[in-house]
Parts: C-alpha cells; sequence; structure tokens
C-alpha cells in the first residue's frame, strides 16, 4: 500500500509550521529549478500494468505582475515505477499556471494546466500551493504541494516540489543613514504669540490671546472686530455688535424689529409684522359641515358622542360669535306633511344635544325641517331613502388670523 499520502501531510505541515527566512516582498520575475517527489493514481495504466511513485527534476520561469499576482511555466522530466509487471516508465510533464501570493509572500496558491507523456498523454488540471523562503535578497527555496486532476480519466496525482530560485532585478534593502539636516536655532518666542521676542512689543501677553504684527492684542475690547477696524473700541463685554465693532440694539422677539421702537414686544415667533411690532392680520374663513343619518321613521340620535357632532360643539365654543341652523330631512316614502314634522323632530333631537350634552348656547341654534322637499337621492331604492333620512349643518366664520 503507499505511503504517498502519509508523506504530503508531513510535509504540507511543514510548509504551514516551519520557521520563515528573513524575506523581501518585493514584485520581481525568478527562474528555478527543483527536485520533485510525484505520486500517481493507484488507477493510472501504462501499457503492461500500473505506474506507480517516482522522482523528477525540472525548471520553472515565474512573470510577477504585482505584489500579489504572477504566472509560471514550468517542465519536469519524470522518472517513475510501474506495478503489476508493467515496466519503468518517464517523460516529460508540461504546465502553465496562475499564482496569488498573500500578503508579505506568507505563502502562494496557484492553478493550472498540465500536459504529461509517461507511457501515455495525460492531460491534467494542477493547484496547490507553496512558499518562496528568501535566503537573501536573489535566492530563496521553493517549497510546494500539489494536486493533478486527469481531465479524461478522473484520476487524481500528487507532488511535492523541493528547489532553489533566483530573482531578476532585486536589489539590496540597506543603504547609508541619510544624514540629519543641520539646523540653527529658531528666533525666542517667550510668550509664544506667533512674535519673536526682537519684534515683540507686548511680551507678555496672555496665552491664546490674539495679536497683531507687533505682539500685541488685537482686540481690546473681545468683541469679535479688531482694533484696526473697530469703530467702538471700548465696547462693554457680551454686548452683541456690528460689523464695525459697535453695539447692536436687542431684539428680544426675534421679529426684526428692535425693542426701542417695538410696540408689541412679545409677538410670536413666525408672525409678519407691521413697522411697529405688532402682528398683521389677515381675513380668513372657517367652515365645518355635519350630515347624521336616521333609521326609517325615527327621529333619534343612537351616537350622542358621534366623531362629527363632537367637531360641531367644538367649532361652535371656538367661535363664539357663529350660529347655525340645524336643517332636518326625510326620504320619499309616506305623508308629505308627516315627512315634514319627522324632519323637524330630527333637528331638534340634534338641538337638544348640542344644547344638554355640550353646553352650546340654544340661541345660537336655528332649526327647519325640509321633510322631501330637499332629495339627496330621487330614486325609489332602499339606499336613496337611507341616505334622504338625515340632519345637516353647515356654519361658517370670517375671522382675523395672523398672516405668517
Amino acid at each position: 500500500m503507499k505511503k504517498s499520502t502519509i508523506t504530503l501531510a508531513l510535509i504540507a505541515a511543514g510548509l504551514v509550521s516551519a520557521p520563515s527566512f528573513a524575506q523581501e516582498s518585493e514584485a520581481q520575475d525568478w527562474a528555478g529549478i527543483y527536485g520533485l517527489y510525484y505520486s500517481t493514481d493507484e488507477g493510472k495504466p501504462e501499457p503492461t500494468g500500473q505506474l506507480d511513485d517516482g522522482f523528477g527534476l525540472g525548471a520553472e520561469y515565474g512573470f510577477r505582475f504585482d505584489e500579489s499576482w504572477a504566472a509560471r511555466i514550468s517542465a519536469s522530466y519524470l522518472d517513475l515505477d510501474g506495478t503489476n509487471g508493467g515496466s519503468d516508465e518517464s517523460g516529460p510533464m508540461l504546465g502553465v499556471d496562475a499564482m496569488y501570493f498573500f500578503q508579505d509572500d506568507l505563502f502562494y496558491v496557484f492553478g493550472g494546466l498540465y500536459h504529461q507523456d509517461v507511457g501515455d498523454d495525460y492531460q491534467m488540471m494542477g493547484y496547490g500551493m507553496g512558499k518562496h523562503w528568501a535566503v537573501n535578497d536573489d535566492v530563496a527555496v521553493i517549497s510546494e504541494i500539489a494536486a493533478y486532476r486527469d481531465l479524461s480519466d478522473n484520476l487524481y496525482d500528487y507532488s511535492v516540489k523541493l528547489g532553489v530560485s533566483y530573482t531578476f532585478g532585486s536589489t539590496s534593502s540597506y543603504s547609508e543613514p541619510t544624514p540629519a539636516p543641520m539646523t540653527t536655532a529658531a528666533p525666542a518666542d517667550s510668550d509664544y504669540d506667533g512674535v519673536v521676542d526682537s519684534l515683540d512689543k507686548c511680551p507678555g501677553t496672555p496665552s491664546g490671546t490674539v495679536v497683531d504684527s507687533m505682539g500685541c492684542n488685537a482686540d481690546k475690547d473681545g468683541d469679535g472686530v479688531i482694533n484696526s477696524q473697530d469703530q467702538c473700541p471700548n465696547t462693554r463685554a457680551g454686548v452683541a455688535v456690528d460689523g464695525v465693532g459697535c453695539a447692536i440694539e436687542p431684539d428680544s422677539d426675534n421679529d426684526g424689529v428692535i425693542d426701542s421702537q417695538d410696540a408689541c414686544p412679545d409677538t410670536p415667533k413666525g408672525d409678519k409684522v407691521h413697522p411697529n411690532g405688532c402682528t398683521i392680520f389677515t381675513a380668513e374663513e372657517v367652515s365645518i359641515e355635519v350630515r347624521i343619518l336616521f333609521a326609517n321613521n325615527s327621529a333619534s340620535i343612537e351616537d350622542t358622542s358621534d366623531p362629527q357632532i363632537e367637531d360641531l360643539a367644538a367649532f361652535l365654543n371656538r367661535y363664539g360669535s357663529t350660529s347655525a341652523t340645524i336643517e332636518g330631512h326625510s326620504s320619499a316614502p309616506g305623508a308629505a306633511a308627516y315627512n315634514k314634522d319627522l324632519s323637524q323632530r330630527r333637528a331638534n333631537a340634534l338641538k337638544s344635544v348640542l344644547v344638554n350634552q355640550y353646553g352650546i348656547d340654544a340661541s345660537r341654534l336655528d332649526t327647519i325641517g325640509y321633510g322631501e322637499e330637499r332629495l339627496l337621492d330621487t330614486a325609489n331604492t332602499k339606499e336613496a331613502h337611507h341616505l334622504n333620512r338625515r340632519i345637516e349643518v353647515k356654519v361658517s366664520e370670517t375671522i382675523e388670523v395672523p398672516a405668517q
């Protein structure tokens, strides 16, 4: 039984755990020679038997595109043993690979196509991993494990490679240290205001003070306007100033009119104001419309907390100068006189709810029953009759509201 699997596993462990030599990660081409231990698939035939493990020698040339990517061509000559009555076989194996190097050349992986001629022709796909162990700037040791899959017969071979490479164009990473530049002592600035002592007319300026070209306080009153532009150089601390350093009169309600000219100093935020600072009012019409339906031959309001009734009461309370007319209506079936009385009772029912439950002054509410005089739907259907059994209230008022 073959022991190649154990051998490959031990060497693979060495690739991962062995200590590395000092190495560079420059992207440069290389050429190398190597030896191979080659393990064939147990089913790999040759004319009179089967092929077993063997050894080989070879050479490769690599093209490094950048720190991560490279390509490689290789040529090997294999000498394989025969089993089950087969003869030994030897022949070439040619390959081309794409390679990816991980950061700092920690290791690389590769994949490519191979052609092998040992007793028969084999077209294979190869892949694996390896590492270049740098000995110096030019020379590195090659270690690699690989697997090969025959594209026709589904056979798997394995190999372990050990060799040496030479890198082209490498230069030594050592250089003579650059001598430190000659420096001269900077002029003294005792108060650290950015003006040297020889030019500083105010040598004791407190730290953080903005100074002029002579090292003196550039803003004596601290209002944010430098002395050369400050027309009011003695402004009290904390007073707001304009672009020339003079006090700005306050505008407490921020309406654009200073307090000394503002006849309405507490104008709500956002209101348009007259030149005297008081709110400008505009006329605006407010209105509400309510429609409540009734059951057949009924003048009873079943839900006195209906949102429409609550909204109507709130509207009447908010706009106390308004008055409302409650209109009662009926459907067409029945005697006209009866329907008129029924519609009046419906209007009176809503007035009673508004007065007794919501506290609306009865003098502000008028009622009228129209009976079947103002039908919304003249069709003789159940739906039309239900729609016509109703009360309606329409209220509107023109009020003064602040302009925004």
